[in-house]
């Protein structure tokens, strides 16, 4: 009876902890992301360089959340954050729609980086706020993500500055990690 009750007031009231990347190109907005999700503030950023780590808390999970910079000088070194990532948070400028093309060769190499073979992709298209942004549908297409068969996905439509969409992914996100 007692070991029964230790499980379930762990469940219930421990928090479970896991390590998720925040990844994408320069100038997506990662950082904003980043610290919008886990203070509710736009902070100004310049660009990162290195990485960025906050430790947030979202309905009893502790995210370990590492914003790593995405010049191309620093997209080398992604793969050595890797190692036990539950999540992959991948931000895409939706307005940017000349390096979608390079955007999609990066997914496609550390989506198959062994490391990775088991962790979950959230992608926002993020800056849905801006003209001609392109939609959700127009960032999946552009990435091929249907391509990516046995990953568990999702896309959302998303603006870091106002905070549209952000806390629908890490619904979803945090959903899939408790399962």
């Amino acid at each position: 009876m007692g070991v029964t009750f230790s499980q379930v007031w762990a469940r219930l009231f421990s928090s479970k902890e896991v390590k998720l990347l925040i990844l994408g190109l320069d100038a997506a907005g990662k950082t904003t992301i980043l610290y919008k999700i886990t203070t509710g503030e736009v902070v100004a950023a310049a660009a990162t360089v290195g990485s960025n780590h906050e430790v947030y808390t979202y309905k009893n999970m502790k995210l370990g959340l590492i914003d790593i910079a995405g010049q191309s000088s620093h997209r080398q070194s992604w793969s050595q954050y890797f190692q036990a990532t539950s999540g992959v948070i991948l931000v895409i400028d939706s307005t940017d729609r000349a390096r979608m093309d390079l955007v999609r060769q990066e997914l496609l190499k550390m989506m198959s980086d062994e490391n990775l073979k088991d962790a979950l992709l959230l992608v926002y298209a993020n800056k849905q706020d801006l003209p001609n942004a392109m939609s959700p549908s127009e960032v999946s297409t552009g990435l091929n993500l249907t391509s990516l068969k046995d990953r568990d996905w999702q896309i959302f439509g998303a603006s870091a500055l106002k905070g549209a969409g952000l806390f629908e992914g890490l619904d979803w996100l945090v959903g899939k990690l408790a399962e």
